[in-house]
Order: structure tokens, then C-alpha cells, then sequence
């Protein structure tokens, strides 16, 4: 049962006939696992916390550092040096006291992703390089656990939702099947982005997690959504099983 304080934080969640006061309980009870306190992460944790997810886990080993504000808005100059976890616990205490929000400052590697992954049910990735994604994506297939995925580059974004232990769904490396070593990393020149393109990508993926918590609205499993903001291009295109992929065609 909802109290009165949060009758009124999720009145405009509650008027809507898809959420309703079933739904808000819903996403109180849900536990969700971000992987990346960055670009992508701050926007989705911003939003899921405003939204009332009750249970938001966060990975990240990064420190912030002043290149960061251009686009990792939920931290600030006061947070520079401080680890991102830290910072994003610091804000989403102050916007949401309902969330029990649990911080994981270590890197996001085979061993830990499975141990931390256990304890939620839907996992989002946040990250921005191609080893931690492929893995991400083998942990939530192992683990059967739904994974809402983004990218950004410049003004280009994506995003998707697999869940590749169900029959016949794609996982990540059915989209993307040039497995990367974990030592691969793009050139400074290839990193650039547009603050803004990350703030609305971001907000996407948090919106299709809302959408699978709740189950409402179409999924974008099997799809992925794909952005270009120089050209105002939205394009939704139809993923595919790979039957011979490393991950999930065993």
C-alpha cells in the first residue's frame, strides 16, 4: 500500500491507467542493477529514481573528472575526485528517499558481474566500451535475466532489450558478433559525444526498463532502435537469432 508522501511524489505516475496504484507498487518492489554511473547512467538513474524504482543497484570504478560534467549530468564540481557511485548515491538520496540505493565501486568483471547480478532482475547497461558489453550480455544470458541495452557516439544512439534465454530471441552478439578482447579500447578521436544525445538515449533506456517492469507498451526485444540526431532519422529495425553465436545458440 502506498503512503500519502508517496500518493503524492507519484501522482503523475498514478493517474496514468498503464501505471496506476498496482503498477507504482510494482516498481517500488523492483530491483534493478546499473552497469555505468556515466553518460548513459546518469540519466537512467536520475529517471528511475524520480519514476519510484525501489531497489537500484550501481557499478562503476570511475572517479569524476571535470570532462565528465559536459555529459554526466547527475554529477557536479563538488563531486570531482569522488567516485561516481558515491556522487550518484548523493543525488538520488536527495532527490528519492524511498530508493534503497546500493553502490558497488569495483569494475565490472566476469567474477562480480555474477555475483552482484544474482540479487536483481532486470539489468541495464550503461557502459561505454565493447568488452564490459559482451560480457554483460553473456552474464544475463547465463542468468536468464532480461538486459536493456544503449550506445551512444557522437549524435548516434541505440536501444534494445534482449532477452536471449527465451526461444528464438537475439542476444547482443547476434547484433554485434565481432567479440571484442577484453584490451580493446577506441582512440580519444572515436570517443566524442554530444551531452544532450546521451541525456535522451539514456532517458530511453530507462523508459523501456519502466516498460518491461511493468509489461506494458511494446518491448523492444527482438528490436532495436536506432538514432540519428544530425539527421532527426528515428529507425526501428527487426534483430534476428543468430543460430551459430558463441553466447546463446548453445
Amino acid at each position: 500500500m502506498l503512503n500519502e508522501s508517496q500518493r503524492q511524489r507519484y501522482l503523475r505516475n498514478l493517474i496514468l491507467p498503464e501505471i496506476g496504484e498496482s503498477g507504482q507498487e510494482k516498481l517500488l518492489r523492483a530491483k534493478v542493477l546499473v552497469i555505468g554511473a556515466g553518460g548513459l547512467g546518469s540519466p537512467v538513474l536520475l529517471y528511475l529514481a524520480a519514476a519510484g524504482i525501489g531497489n537500484i543497484g550501481v557499478i562503476d570504478d570511475d572517479i569524476v573528472e571535470l570532462s565528465n560534467l559536459q555529459r554526466q549530468v547527475i554529477h557536479s564540481e563538488k563531486n570531482l575526485g569522488q567516485k561516481k557511485v558515491t556522487s550518484a548515491q548523493e543525488k538520488i538520496s536527495d532527490l528519492n528517499p524511498d530508493v534503497n540505493f546500493k553502490i558497488f565501486p569495483e569494475r565490472a568483471t566476469r567474477e562480480s558481474l555474477r555475483k552482484i547480478c544474482t540479487d536483481y532482475y532486470f539489468i541495464l547497461d550503461a557502459t561505454d566500451n565493447f568488452p564490459t558489453r559482451f560480457l554483460i550480455n553473456e552474464i544475463c544470458h547465463e542468468q536468464k535475466k532480461p538486459l536493456i541495452f544503449a550506445a551512444v557516439k557522437g549524435f548516434l544512439g541505440q536501444v534494445s532489450t534482449f532477452k536471449s534465454y527465451q526461444k528464438n530471441n537475439p542476444c547482443y552478439a547476434c547484433f554485434n558478433p565481432n567479440i571484442i578482447g577484453e584490451n580493446f579500447s577506441l582512440p580519444l578521436s572515436e570517443k566524442g559525444i554530444l551531452g544532450s544525445v546521451a541525456g535522451t538515449i539514456g532517458a530511453l533506456q530507462a523508459t523501456a526498463a519502466i516498460n518491461e517492469i511493468l509489461s506494458i507498451g511494446e518491448s523492444l526485444v527482438g528490436k532495436i532502435l536506432l538514432f540519428d540526431f544530425l539527421q532527426n532519422n528515428f529507425r526501428k529495425v527487426t534483430l534476428k537469432k543468430n543460430p551459430g553465436c558463441k553466447i546463446c545458440a548453445k
